[in-house]
């Protein structure tokens, strides 16, 4: 399983001090079915704790993922529930075309955007 964020994700990760063992003990979580919901469109949202709180008072991540045959995942977009209740139609759907370009990449296609940081991976 490969699993990245995209540029917007990186930036507020950090911002947010999230660490990429943190994504990648969630990412592990959504392969294993344990999401908070199916948007469609290869996207799910998946809690994320805050540091020194729950899930519950935590974040909510989008992600892009495809329940079979897909070793990718990656983190587009997150939001505390004190912020926003959830994206609206338009963020769902421009969401939905980003996740399933790079699910669908070829490995090269992969490589160009970590090359040119349009992506970054999350090391375990």
């Amino acid at each position: 399983m490969r699993v990245f964020k995209n540029k917007w994700f990186n930036h507020w990760a950090r911002g947010e001090n999230v660490s990429d063992s943190v994504l990648f003990e969630t990412a592990t979580e959504i392969v294993a079915g344990k999401v908070e919901a199916d948007l469609g469109g290869y996207l799910f949202k998946k809690r994320l704790a805050k540091t020194g709180s729950g899930k519950r008072g935590g974040y909510r991540t989008i992600v892009g993922y495809r329940k079979a045959n897909s070793e990718r995942i990656i983190f587009l977009y997150a939001f505390s529930k004190s912020q926003k209740a959830n994206i609206s139609e338009k963020e769902e759907a421009a969401l939905s075309l980003v996740a399933e370009a790079l699910i669908s990449a070829t490995d090269r296609q992969v490589n160009v955007l970590l090359s040119e940081g349009s992506i970054w991976e999350v090391q375990q």
